[in-house]
């Protein structure tokens, strides 16, 4: 086994190894969820976490580390009553962004059914995390249902099966880490509540800092067994912390004012539920057993609330994670009880609220002037283009899906064959066998069983006989965004409501599971703003800040929307594209631009490329340049004000229309 890095020899990443430890003293906390931007050691700190843990007592020979003082009485190796116990080291089990359902929570064991006739269950990685670690990285990156699965279980601290004739239960209890890198997508923010606490980490600033973490990470990768000895000490004695906290835990007392603060505290940022609660309440005992006291402090309210409620205010997937500590001190200072140290000004502290975000500047209903080609013109003192404008409020759309069925990845849009849904039938496995259909092959060698001389109770088997599952379920989708961002549709007002048009689809595709990417044009180019991400909340990003001016070379997004495209699918076959693109339609600078606009549509619409045209052309004369623009895509078209949950619908049945009829 390889020697692991310290976990007190990493550098700058106190409140990490904080929360691991808490959750180290009270698993029941509920895990920890790691974001940051990759090569912050939040991996590094997870697996050195293992080594810290204290020796566990399991029943010999129990395949899900029962405790021999109070064995479970369900265990499916059990009953245990007098079993020899044993000592091993806390586990720490890595779960696999591609791992299978069957992977993770046990199934029948198809080999002993098949061959020996008997029903027995061979356990998942929720039996073998039993009283250890269960750590997911990329935690965002698993598939929703894998999530559901792993998240029910370490809340409820058992693991239930109901498959193919098989019924079980077994304890799940286990610290539960995940680590995220939120550039590569965001986690629900359902299952974001479903984790005790979260963190934020990113690579120190400091050169001298920054220094010591490459001395200490050459001096590992030099000689890893003597590094890790010259840490020994400050491990054996964060290990002796954790046993002693373990103990004091029981008698933390939380008082009643410490509980009125949780509660205020709770309050005063609007979580949801009353999840946030328990979890505070429980992270300050902990907070207390850490430093050796025995009653719960503001201080322990304070640090629990940092910790548990960062990813539950936010409301949406575009707000930014974090906590007012201003507004947390002054929640908190109001709502100190008799049992707790008031502040220096006591109860109120005279804080006085933020103030709410004045209106915008005055210009922001201004006319722009324009120029002789119709264009409006940059500001005065301006380079060319215009400050970016704000988005609009987003608004709920229905889905857009692209048409036929596809093989994408797992998601929550179109229709798709893929490993995970509901079972529609049968197939030979034309390559490795990935999940049986058991009725299907017990059909298939029941007929053979004489001929092939069977004589027990078991199936005579040939490689033949096997069926894989076909199954349909939904896929996610590339939903790549081309907007005009010209000075035709730089009107502040406009541009804030095709923002937020924009911004709309970009939480619709979050909540399916989407890639999305982004083209603009503008002035005498186009460029890919984002490249296809799982990350929406980058997309939100570039978009709001998206200034807008010069002429309109639409031919060059299209050209630019096709090149994506393209290597998309080199590098994501089966991935299908949905093209949005957002624009009033015209066409200006360079020669011919509208002849030039209508062939790289038409080179689009050529490959059979699902579209849609946002038509963002306004006022009381309209020149219909958007329609003729989606007439050689091969798409449709929708005005701005129609791009909302009651037109959506008709326009999913014009884009499938319009497919169906060009496949025809």
């Amino acid at each position: 086994m390889s020697t692991r890095f310290p976990f007190t020899a990493v550098v700058g990443q106190q409140d990490l190894q904080l929360a691991l430890l808490l959750n180290a003293v009270a698993p029941n906390i509920g895990g920890v969820l790691v974001r940051g931007e990759k090569g912050t050691a939040k991996s590094t700190a997870v697996r050195a976490l293992a080594a810290l843990l204290p020796e566990v007592e399991v029943v010999a020979g129990c395949r899900f580390s029962c405790d021999p003082a109070s064995p479970d009485p369900t265990c499916p190796d059990g009953p245990h009553t007098g079993a020899a116990a044993e000592a091993r080291d806390a586990r720490m089990v890595e779960l696999p962004v591609g791992a299978s359902e069957d992977r993770l929570v046990g199934a029948l064991d198809i080999e002993r059914a098949l061959a020996e006739g008997v029903k027995a269950f061979e356990p998942g990685l929720l039996a073998a995390a039993n009283r250890g670690i269960l750590y997911v990285d990329e935690v965002n990156l698993l598939h929703d249902h894998l999530v559901d699965v792993l998240l029910d279980a370490a809340a409820m601290g058992a693991s239930y099966v109901e498959r193919e004739g098989v019924s079980v239960r077994h304890a799940a209890r286990f610290l539960l880490v995940g680590t995220m890198n939120p550039e590569e997508g965001e986690l629900r923010p359902q299952l974001l509540d479903r984790f005790g606490l979260t963190m934020e980490v990113a690579a120190s600033r400091e050169p001298d800092q920054r220094v010591e973490v490459v001395r200490r990470r050459l001096a590992y990768d030099d000689d890893p067994a003597a590094f890790a000895a010259r840490w020994a000490d400050e491990e054996h004695a964060v290990r002796q912390r954790i046993v002693a906290a373990r103990e004091l835990l029981p008698k933390v007392r939380l008082s009643d004012g410490a509980l009125k603060q949780i509660a205020a505290t709770c309050a005063a940022f609007e979580v949801d539920g009353m999840r946030a609660d328990i979890v505070m309440a429980r992270t300050a005992t902990a907070l207390a057993a850490w430093d050796g006291r025995s009653d719960v402090l503001a201080e322990d309210v304070r640090q629990a609330a940092l910790l548990a409620l960062p990813h539950r205010r936010r409301r949406n997937p575009f707000d930014a994670p974090g906590l007012d500590e201003d507004k947390l001190d002054r929640t908190l200072e109001e709502s100190a009880g008799d049992d707790d140290d008031p502040g220096p000004d006591g109860p109120g502290g005279g804080g006085q609220p933020s103030p709410e975000e004045g209106p915008q500047g005055g210009d922001a209903g201004a006319r722009p002037e324009t120029g002789e080609d119709g264009e409006p013109q940059p500001a005065a003192g301006g380079a060319g283009e215009q400050a970016p404008a704000r988005a609009a409020e987003p608004f709920r759309t229905k889905a857009l899906t692209v048409p036929g069925v596809g093989a994408g990845a797992a998601g929550r849009r179109s229709r798709a064959r893929t490993e995970r849904g509901r079972t529609t039938g049968a197939l030979r496995p034309r390559g490795a066998l990935t999940k049986l259909h058991l009725a299907a092959t017990v059909r298939a060698a029941a007929p053979h069983q004489r001929a092939r001389g069977r004589s027990g109770p078991g199936l005579v088997l040939r490689r033949d006989d096997l069926r894989q599952a076909a199954r349909e379920g939904r896929e996610g989708n590339l939903v790549l965004f081309v907007v005009d961002a010209s000075g035709s549709m730089a009107a502040r007002q406009r541009m804030s409501a095709v923002k937020g048009a924009v911004l709309s689809l970009l939480l619709d595709a979050y909540q399916r599971r989407d890639k999305v990417g982004l083209v603009t044009f503008r002035g005498t180019a186009a460029e890919v703003a984002l490249p296809p991400t799982s990350s929406v909340d980058a997309a939100a990003a570039r978009l709001e800040s998206l200034p807008t001016g010069g002429r309109t070379p639409l031919a060059a997004g299209l050209l630019k929307a096709h090149d994506v495209l393209r290597v998309e699918r080199l590098r994501d076959p089966s991935r299908r594209a949905l093209l949005v693109v957002v624009t009033d339609g015209r066409a200006t600078g360079g020669p011919e631009p509208v002849a030039l606009a209508g062939r790289a549509a038409r080179l689009l619409g050529a490959e059979s490329v699902a579209s849609v045209v946002v038509d963002c052309e306004s006022g009381p004369v309209r020149l219909g340049l958007a329609g003729r623009l989606a007439e050689e895509l091969g798409g449709t078209a929708v005005t701005l004000e129609e791009l909302r949950a009651d037109a959506i619908a008709g326009l999913v049945r014009d884009v499938r229309g319009t497919t169906s009829r060009r496949a025809a």
